[in-house]
């Protein structure tokens, strides 16, 4: 059943739904992790979807119409996003920006294509989401298997003598994230001395910290988030374990180093360039840092993907999805983040991956790699 078409033959039938959104209203939602263990990348989302929706409402909205967004938590459930993806039709909405995590986004995506809402995530990185044949999905993020590329080679050219543990936590992202790592590791000649796992939530990872040292560990790769990484970080340093730590996009994150803390000294990471000293984000960093909010991580991929639906609506004059994704795919947007252009199956045909290092409670890019 089509939610949407259910819903404007209910709205017309019913004048009493006085909290819906008006019908001169073009409805847009952000679907992301508002609560939970991931809500400081939901922050960073609904920052970045916010002030691009207001930006283009200021500039008299799109086709005429006043964008009105609506911000939706997912808390990292599956369940739950499936259940706002839902919702998210029932008050007509046409184009959904999320979710962070993978697991949440490759069944939400699946509503979304059924309901005719165009989804462009700026942070799910697992390369089946785009994979599902899905004609409406998008992501201004890159994907698991080109950031493992990066990170494998980076470790072939600088560690290969060493003996490499890879860890993950066992979700869609993290465990896909190190499995394409191990992949482009043992494509280049190096063969790991561990794969392990921890679990989400975990506090004591002192019997794998343990594990690694008797196995003489001295690089540990990590695909997971911010909270078990740091956590692995500081109990590592702890025991004595002096290894090269290295990690993904979801270690990109202040919260990283604050539960780390020192240990996280020297800590890679592998993110898109950075953006926010681009020209093209001057503007919109700016403002960020007035409110006092650092536009770290996915904000400004959020504030892209606004920009890049809205762009390709104005191009076709229309918010109808299969307009609106063909429109996508054939056009060059100009975005906070540079000129995005998309393949078929809805990934960028351009990313730019590259190392990061921690140090003094920042990460900055390394330079000459």
């Amino acid at each position: 059943m089509n939610l949407k078409k259910s819903f404007a033959a209910a709205l017309a039938a019913a004048t009493m739904l006085t909290t819906l959104p008006a019908l001169a209203d073009t409805v847009v939602g952000l679907v992301a992790p508002l609560t939970g263990p991931n809500a400081v990348f939901g922050e960073q989302m609904r920052r970045g979807a916010e002030m691009a929706v207001a930006d283009i409402n200021a500039k008299g909205g799109l086709l005429g119409e006043k964008l009105v967004l609506v911000n939706l938590d997912d808390a990292s459930n599956p369940s739950q996003g499936v259940a706002i993806a839902n919702k998210l039709a029932t008050q007509g909405g046409v184009a959904a920006f999320g979710n962070f995590n993978s697991a949440v986004s490759i069944p939400s995506s699946k509503v979304f294509a059924d309901e005719g809402i165009v989804m462009i995530s700026p942070a799910s990185t697992n390369p089946q989401l785009t994979e599902q044949g899905l004609t409406t999905v998008f992501r201004t993020c890159g994907r698991d298997d080109q950031q493992g590329d990066v990170a494998a080679s980076w470790l072939v050219k600088n560690h290969k003598d060493g003996k490499i543990a890879v860890i993950h936590d066992q979700t869609t992202y993290g465990r896909g994230l190190a499995e394409a790592t191990r992949a482009a590791l043992n494509k280049g000649g190096k063969k790991e001395v561990m794969f392990d796992a921890v679990n989400v939530g975990d506090r004591d990872m002192s019997a794998l910290v343990t594990k690694m040292k008797d196995a003489g560990v001295n690089v540990v790769y990590f695909g997971g988030l911010h909270t078990e990484a740091g956590l692995l970080v500081r109990q590592m340093a702890d025991a004595g374990l002096k290894a090269v730590f290295m990690s993904g996009d979801g270690v990109v994150n202040q919260e990283f180093w604050n539960i780390a803390g020192a240990s996280a000294e020297g800590a890679l990471v592998t993110f898109g360039n950075e953006y926010r000293d681009k020209p093209e984000a001057a503007d919109v960093v700016k403002r960020f840092r007035g409110a006092g909010f650092e536009p770290e991580a996915y904000t400004l991929y959020t504030y892209a993907a606004v920009q890049v639906w809205a762009g390709a609506a104005m191009k076709v004059k229309s918010v109808d999805a299969d307009k609106v994704a063909a429109s996508i795919r054939d056009g060059v947007y100009t975005t906070v983040i540079g000129p995005l252009s998309f393949d078929a199956k809805g990934d960028r045909k351009v990313t730019d991956y590259v190392v990061y290092r921690w140090s003094n409670g920042k990460y900055t890019p390394i330079p000459g790699q």
